[in-house]
């Protein structure tokens, strides 16, 4: 029996934020995998080598985390006004699916310095020194994204001394501005708040009736209060992900947090949504120790937050999650504002397992409802490997 030689596709392995992902420009792609659907899927599967009964990953690009078990495709837009269409593949560890149902904050970091890098930007935009700006049209969340991006000598400038927690060595900062990231009428969901309150009653049967606050800015997402989940907000990625109790009752809770948003409409569809809604609780500013040692102090952060990703608790904290907190922080009466100390604010610093993160927000009531017009945070970005990437024909 004959066997097919590997297929060689260019690809860059990129670090945005606190993940990992293998990005693509869609004119690379074999022609069958340029358009969305099970050939597109089956490809990306196999590139990350997914699934995996072993949850390791071991044959293909993958890390067997949610933060590195990602793909990014970018090509030219042909949207007015916008330099990139950016599409986000969540691709699961153990199971044969790709979750395109929400973006990746983290990863936007990388998309402007990999479009520049590409030749997908008209090179009359880009300084000899300075900041370019890259427009990006985030496919599917249907969402604008700012990319502003350093150049030094005409190139991407990726070192720097900007530090993030969650990252180990310093970079070059790229601020990232998510316009309008609250959903809408027009993106076929709900508004900003699904149910159009602050806080619900969500009630999951057999674990209880929580409050919750069911948010969809930069990602579908639900926060609750962690005392009432039986924990401080001081939690690191052991204390949850080594129980496996723990983690069978958050996902029943994020899936009866999924049917109340109106995300599914049966209850066994949250298997195969799993990127989203996320999961989160929050509390008050109380000292902990990071996991990388350093010493959180209580004054020093407005509030705690945890959240989980793919069924485990994220190791520093989602971009697009972060987006949400920003958001109902700006916000009275939300949970994540209450936690904060039930002020009002345009920017809240937040303690995540790895240590803090800071991000803003522009909160407005319009008319009886709340719009927010934009979010900001910076995060880094850096090439880890350009070439090739080979899978089985």
């Amino acid at each position: 029996m004959p066997h097919p030689p590997q297929l060689r596709i260019p690809a860059t392995y990129l670090r945005g934020g606190t993940s990992k992902g293998v990005f693509f420009k869609l004119e690379d792609l074999p022609a069958a995998a340029q358009e969305p659907g099970p050939a597109r899927d089956a490809l990306l599967l196999r590139v990350i080598g997914s699934p995996d009964p072993y949850a390791k990953q071991i044959d293909g690009m993958g890390g067997a985390t949610s933060s590195t078990s990602k793909t990014v495709i970018i090509s030219r837009s042909q949207r007015p006004g916008f330099d990139v269409d950016y599409q986000f593949g969540q691709v699961s560890i153990d199971s044969a699916f790709v979750d395109w149902s929400g973006n990746c904050g983290n990863l936007s970091a990388a998309v402007g310095p990999f479009a520049i890098a590409n030749g997908l930007i008209d090179p009359e935009r880009i300084p000899e020194n300075g900041i370019a700006t890259v427009r990006i049209w985030q496919v599917n969340i249907a969402k604008t994204i700012i990319a502003h991006v350093p150049i030094t000598a005409g190139q991407v400038q990726e070192t720097g001394d900007f530090e993030l927690d969650g990252v180990t060595f310093p970079a070059a900062e790229v601020q990232l501005e998510f316009l309008d990231p609250a959903a809408d009428e027009g993106d076929g969901g709900g508004a900003m708040f699904p149910t159009g309150n602050l806080v619900d009653d969500l009630e999951v049967p057999g674990v209880g009736t929580f409050r919750a606050t069911l948010i969809d800015a930069g990602i579908p997402t639900i926060f609750i209060d962690a005392q009432a989940l039986g924990y401080t907000g001081t939690e690191l990625q052991d204390a949850i992900n080594s129980d496996p109790k723990a983690l069978a009752m958050f996902e029943t809770v994020r899936a009866y947090g999924a049917l109340q948003m109106g995300l599914i409409k049966h209850l066994d569809e949250a298997v195969k949504r799993q990127h989203t809604p996320k999961l989160a609780f929050v509390a008050p500013p109380a000292d902990y120790m990071a996991s990388s040692g350093k010493a959180v102090a209580a004054g020093d952060i407005d509030l705690l937050v945890r959240a989980l990703s793919m069924g485990k608790l994220h190791h520093a904290m989602m971009g697009t999650a972060a987006v949400a907190i920003g958001t109902a922080a700006a916000i009275p009466g939300t949970l994540v504002n209450l936690a904060a100390g039930g002020v009002e604010r345009t920017a809240v610093r937040f303690g995540h397992p790895s240590g803090t993160l800071r991000v803003g927000a522009e909160a407005r009531l319009e008319g009886g409802q709340w719009v927010v017009t934009k979010a900001i945070m910076s995060r880094s970005a850096r090439v880890l490997m350009e070439g090739w990437v080979r899978i089985p024909g």
